[in-house]
């Protein structure tokens, strides 16, 4: 039995945002208006994505980027409020995380704790922390975050303001997605962390200090959990409430596994759930039938898992996505909406069970060393 051409998951996700894009205007949304959104959406996700990619490319596996985005997010929001700088809230969020990812660091990598174990022990010290402390802040408004236009660019029609009229921060994404993809791709130190996250036995022979390194990849990926968390507070909501974060460090766990460890993926991963967390608050807003998303995700099921599977091993699934298709057209079907907000959820789901279909790919990208403890020898 022949099968299908393998598809390339990057070709794969950018049809699925560009289908999002489709779907909306095909809905009555506006896309340019639209695309910004999901930018800004993105952004925080991305941040945190990325931090928690390196700290994986390393060797270790921090299952506390949930708490770490939530105390940023409220560091950020705290000392913006009381400086009246939203730059010194970003620098705060990027202090707290890093600190609160070496808690995580020195007991996994000194103490020689369980990194699972200790990473959800953080993200309910996280979350019961940032509730502490956000308690004055409540209904509170933080300092407006700048908007930088770049001149003359930012004036193109469409795409002026769908790429150059952004905040401060989404630039900075863009540069830490550049940055990290150079870093380990194209410097020596960036092949030194992946020696320790493919083998840190190998690493520490050599005569690099693995745990060194290690915590300063930790440290990174709290820092950029924690800028993730302030463009929560400081830009996509601008305000404090308990629990804001709403799962979005879990969602960043998932994209590192669906983008495969790759910074390019990864982003574009974030896009992805950026895309399904806006589309749905639209769909809400318009009052749109939401099996349309249903079906999107369930034909993006479809298409990842054609990677291993035969043509009439799918036909089924591929016959219900069309029947389902077929039934939003003829028998528009109306779901509440708060079926309709675990879209996003039911996307890192699906981004998990089809990752799982394809376990030999994915263990070929994912460190040898992931989540191993390294005992230092003389």
């Amino acid at each position: 039995m022949d099968r299908l051409i393998p598809l390339k998951p990057h070709a794969v996700t950018l049809t699925a945002i560009l289908g999002l894009i489709v779907f909306a205007v095909a809905g009555g949304l506006n896309p340019v208006s639209l695309s910004v959104s999901i930018i800004a959406a993105a952004t925080p996700l991305m941040l945190a994505s990325l931090g928690e990619m390196v700290v994986e490319k390393s060797g270790v596996l921090n299952l506390g980027v949930e708490g770490m985005t939530i105390i940023g997010a409220i560091a950020g929001f705290a000392i913006a409020v009381e400086t009246g700088s939203p730059l010194l809230g970003l620098v705060a969020a990027a202090a707290a995380g890093a600190a609160l990812s070496l808690i995580f660091g020195v007991l996994t990598q000194l103490l020689l704790s369980n990194q699972v174990a200790t990473g959800l022990a953080l993200t309910l010290f996280g979350l019961g922390l940032a509730a502490l402390i956000g308690q004055p802040y409540s209904g509170i408004k933080p300092p407006a975050f700048p908007r930088l236009d770049i001149p003359l660019i930012s004036d193109i029609p469409v795409i002026g303001p769908i790429l150059f009229s952004h905040d401060l921060l989404t630039y900075l994404a863009l540069a830490v997605l550049g940055g990290i993809w150079w870093f380990l791709y194209r410097s020596r130190a960036g092949l030194v962390l992946r020696a320790c996250g493919e083998g840190h036995d190998a690493a520490h022979a050599l005569g690099y200090d693995v745990i060194r390194i290690r915590l300063a990849a930790i440290a990174f990926g709290g820092a950029c959990a924690g800028l993730g968390g302030a463009g929560l507070s400081l830009i996509r909501v601008p305000q404090w409430t308990e629990g804001m974060t709403a799962g979005a460090g879990w969602i960043a766990l998932a994209i590192v596994v669906f983008g495969m460890w790759r910074p390019g993926r990864v982003a574009l991963g974030a896009y992805l759930f950026g895309g399904v967390t806006i589309l749905q608050l639209n769909l809400q807003a318009a009052g749109i039938t939401p099996l349309w998303l249903l079906v999107l995700a369930l034909l993006l099921l479809s298409v990842h898992v054609t990677m291993k599977a035969q043509r009439r091993a799918m036909a089924p699934l591929w016959l219900g996505t069309l029947a389902m298709g077929a039934l939003a057209l003829v028998y528009p079907v109306s779901i509440q909406t708060q079926y309709l907000s675990m879209a996003p959820y039911l996307c890192t789901i699906l981004v998990l069970v089809v990752m799982s279909a394809d376990r030999l790919r994915a263990n070929l990208n994912a460190p040898a060393s992931l989540g191993r403890v390294f005992v230092r020898t003389a």
